[in-house]
């Protein structure tokens, strides 16, 4: 699995099959499993979780300056 921003897309299967790596390093495998049940359990609006949640507070700047910080100075250049 690789973590650089401009990967290709991937098959369906692999990417349910790394989206659950991921999970299970972060979460562990119970947890996982959890989060897993929540979400087909539960209506889940993504659209409307991404806008009322992701990024709130973030500016332009401080994105890219968490994306510099991630992935070093040479990842942009800002003029």
């Amino acid at each position: 699995m690789t973590n650089t921003i401009t990967e290709s897309v991937i098959t369906d299967d692999k990417l349910r099959a790394d989206g659950f790596t991921v999970l299970v390093k972060a979460l562990g495998d119970v947890n996982a499993e959890r989060f897993i049940m929540l979400m087909n359990r539960e209506p889940f609006d993504y659209t409307e979780w991404r806008r009322d949640n992701l990024f709130v507070g973030e500016t332009v700047d401080s994105l890219m300056d968490k994306a510099e910080a991630l992935y070093g100075a040479s990842y942009t250049e800002r003029t």
